[in-house]
């Protein structure tokens, strides 16, 4: 196959010769003075942190942070727009942390400035700044899907979700400073109820997304990618406005481990990458009958497209309030504009073999974090529980996700799975994880029950 890069689709302009890895060098090589001075920032950040907050890390919790350190270097070597956004996000965050200092002391700080301080209030208070991002999430899918005939469109919905990534990230990292605002026993990483880990959910995903679109050139995806996105961002919204579950909460016994900071994290990887290879699947299969005539070859894609907008639906309690029903109607208008606009729309997206290649890589990558993290959490239970298995509906499902991925990308290896069957598979895949993710906290029991809605 030849190198996908190389075939730039209409829609990207500006073909600027990047890498692969969205910077200007033609060939990623070793690493030059800019990657070090990097490395050197995070390194003065990491330091500073061991020393100015030394009694509220434990020591599990220094290794982690030493750790992120040549990850993060290694990570910005590999895509280079995350050098930019780390430096950029971490100086937007401290700039937050030193408002809600009245004495300009980073030690101190004022919860309540939130509400009285402008930029706080408005733009970088952990609240403000995920509201941008919600917003910006939703504009950029709209600019996306008008960018499907006009390439400007198309680049501005890129910027927006660059926007709404920074914004969700800072949000997180000064929620983090705000829980332990509010009391030494509250403060805690931000990924520990479902509130904050939608947040990251989404970031995961918009972040692998925007990797993609510049390694392969193409802004066509983008359409499709965020509408998992805006999906996650209503029901973010909803959570939020409905159980109040932006307001921060002390830890449960259960998840006062240093565990919960490498399992979720890792988790979310995964979850994020295989949403973004089901609305990859999507493309695909609206490429391939992007001139079919019968409904017959169309029915399958409209019936999954349906069932995906249905499972927000489902999973609301078994409650039909009116804001899921918006919902389901909303959506499966979007799924039934898609298919009736289904030629020009394949006509902007790139081949069948690069929509299939990034579904492959999307599934490898997720299915190695989910399987990094499917460890850690067998490790983590036996910390708290005292045994690695216990059969839990959470620890089932995530077996059912973990077999079901891993038996994609066997078909792939040994049967050369591609194509149909395999976009087909991914979709399904994603309503698989779903139930995982959102079903068994709302319809089964279990040790896992601290995270019910």
């Amino acid at each position: 196959m030849s190198n996908p890069a190389a075939s730039s689709p209409s829609m990207w302009s500006g073909d600027d010769q990047r890498a692969p890895s969205g910077d200007s060098r033609g060939v990623r090589g070793r690493p030059t003075i800019s990657d070090f001075i990097y490395f050197i920032i995070l390194a003065v950040a990491a330091v500073y942190c061991l020393n100015t907050y030394p009694d509220q890390m434990d020591y599990y919790e220094r290794i982690i942070l030493v750790a992120t350190v040549p990850l993060l270097a290694w990570m910005g070597w590999l895509w280079r727009p995350l050098r930019t956004m780390t430096i950029v996000v971490g100086l937007v965050s401290l700039f937050a942390i030193w408002l809600y200092a009245p004495d300009g002391n980073l030690l101190n700080g004022d919860i309540d400035r939130s509400e009285s301080v402008f930029f706080l209030r408005y733009l970088i208070s952990s609240q403000s700044a995920i509201l941008w991002m919600c917003a910006l999430f939703v504009l950029a899918t709209i600019m996306y899907w008008i960018g499907m005939v006009s390439p400007t469109a198309a680049w501005i919905g890129s910027g927006l979700t660059w926007a709404a990534v920074y914004a969700g990230a800072i949000g997180l990292l000064v929620r983090w400073r705000e829980g332990h605002l509010l009391g030494p026993d509250i403060g805690h990483i931000p990924v520990s109820n479902l509130y904050e880990v939608f947040v990251l959910f989404a970031l995961m995903t918009a972040l692998f997304y925007l990797y993609y679109e510049r390694r392969y050139h193409t802004r066509a995806l983008g359409g499709f990618v965020l509408l998992v996105v805006s999906s996650i961002v209503v029901f973010l919204l909803w959570y939020s406005f409905t159980r109040d579950a932006h307001q921060i909460q002390p830890l449960v016994p259960a998840l006062k481990s240093w565990w919960m900071k490498i399992h979720v994290p890792a988790n979310f990887i995964g979850y994020g990458t295989f949403s973004l290879a089901a609305m990859v699947g999507l493309a695909y299969l609206i490429k391939e009958n992007g001139e079919t005539r019968s409904w017959a070859k169309l029915s399958p894609v409209f019936i999954l497209g349906v069932l995906l907008c249905a499972e927000p639906f489902v999973f609301s309690s078994g409650k039909f309030s009116a804001t899921w029903m918006i919902y389901f109607g909303i959506s499966a208008i979007i799924v039934g504009l898609i298919m009736a606009f289904r030629g020009p729309i394949s006509r902007q997206l790139p081949s069948l073999e690069i929509l299939d290649d990034i579904m492959y890589r999307a599934i490898a990558v997720g299915f190695a974090f989910f399987t990094i993290a499917t460890i850690l959490g067998a490790l983590w239970a036996a910390d708290a529980w005292g045994t690695y298995w216990q059969w839990d509906p959470k620890e089932t499902w995530a077996l059912i996700v973990w077999l079901n991925y891993a038996a994609w990308l066997h078909m792939r290896f040994m049967k050369g799975l591609r194509g149909t069957f395999s976009a087909y598979w991914a979709l399904v895949g994603l309503l698989i994880t779903s139930f995982a993710f959102l079903g068994v906290n709302m319809f089964l029991s279990g040790l896992h029950s601290y995270g019910e809605l």
